[in-house]
């Protein structure tokens, strides 16, 4: 198929040299939509090592042309921000003609899409991940960022958070427009389902590791429990700075034969992990539609996470178990029933099957391009 729109995907989250798994799910979005679109995706971050005031990398990624501005670092936040305009002119400088902007993030680089609506007339899309819109975390939001929200908000020719609940959670911050939520996607080929080469029953949590929303001690002091009554389990945590739990799991007498913690690694990777594990446990306090919870799915492995934000939404029953956030009682008990296999099975390709259906490359970029063909005509 001729790709007959260039979207520009304007992130203030994206992977960088920085932060190199922040945003990957929308680096995830960007390469669905350039299926059947020519993307270029550019992103504006603050670097401690860079050598000049601005510095641009262009390359290409996954057919996606993507460029990054690395800012020097600075205290002073007008400064940041003078610095921040000053890399988006000089990218914007190396982009062609271009159709639709869509913007991942609201804040705060909605505002280099809302002045490219008045300066170049272009219309943008919002996709939104943000957690922190929902109450009561939203009452930390300052004055200028919830009335610059409004204002990007208000112009966007559609709004698509990741689910419906974060919808209604930007609805009640005050977030006026058109919704229309696409979830996050999942690379179908990569997550597929694989018959287990091993008998050891694994337990397996990914996340960005930061206890406040990923509750990850409280999943240590459940495996604790679990470890002490069926010895022969093993978990492993992956994640960005990992490590941060050895003293954690040396205070609770475990160690490396029995707990496994694992660095950021490539999606590849994960992917295998997750194949060769027996059950993925989200325990969070906050969430709004995890693409690892989807890609478990993909694998044909079964869920056990805590009933947060949208993740019911696209949680079908027998998949798993959705419990209460921190009732280490209930996740202990739903680990025990899947152990035992108390639990009735799911087929993996009927779970494989779902997320293709629902979360697949193919459906997602069909998604977003009609929101693209609708904000072009309107």
């Amino acid at each position: 198929m001729n790709k007959k729109r260039h979207i520009l995907f304007i992130n203030s989250w994206y992977p960088s040299k920085v932060m190199p798994t922040n945003g990957d799910f929308i680096q995830r979005h960007a390469e669905a939509v350039a299926l059947k679109n020519n993307v270029t995706a550019i992103h504006i971050v603050s670097d401690k090592n860079a050598r000049d005031t601005i510095e641009v990398s262009d390359e290409i990624i996954n057919e996606v042309r993507t460029i990054i501005g690395y800012v020097k670092f600075t205290k002073n936040p007008l400064l940041k921000w003078w610095r921040f305009i000053a890399a988006f002119k000089k990218i914007y400088t190396k982009i062609p003609h271009f159709d639709v902007v869509h913007l991942n993030r609201i804040y705060p680089l909605g505002l280099f899409a809302l002045y490219l609506k008045y300066k170049v007339k272009k219309p943008y899309i919002v996709s939104e991940h943000w957690t922190d819109f929902k109450y009561p975390l939203s009452k930390k939001i300052g004055f200028i960022e919830k009335q610059c929200s409004k204002v990007i908000a208000k112009n966007a020719s559609f709004l698509s958070p990741v689910t419906h609940d974060l919808k209604s959670a930007m609805q009640l911050f005050g977030l006026k427009g058109m919704y229309k939520p696409v979830p996050n996607v999942v690379d179908t080929s990569l997550f597929s389902p694989e018959k287990k080469i091993d008998d050891t029953f694994t337990l397996i949590h990914i996340s960005n590791m930061i206890d406040a929303y990923k509750n990850v001690t409280g999943i240590l002091d459940v495996f604790k429990r679990v470890h002490t009554k069926y010895p022969a389990v093993k978990l492993k945590l992956i994640g960005n700075n990992v490590t941060q739990y050895r003293n954690t799991i040396k205070r609770l007498n475990l160690d490396s034969t029995n707990c496994e913690l694992i660095e950021h690694i490539p999606q590849h990777e994960l992917a295998t992990h997750l194949k060769m594990s027996n059950l993925f446990l989200l325990f969070s306090n906050h969430e709004n539609l995890p693409c690892v919870i989807l890609e478990a799915f993909s694998c044909g492995i079964p869920v056990i996470s805590t009933d947060v934000g949208g993740i019911k939404e696209f949680f079908p029953e027998h998949f798993g178990a959705l419990i209460a956030p921190n009732d280490k009682e209930q996740l202990f008990n739903e680990i025990s029933k899947f152990y035992t296999h108390a639990h009735n099975s799911v087929s993996k390709d009927e779970m494989h099957n779902y997320v293709l259906q629902n979360f697949s490359e193919e459906k997602i970029c069909d998604e977003f391009s009609q929101l693209y063909d609708n904000s072009l005509e309107n």
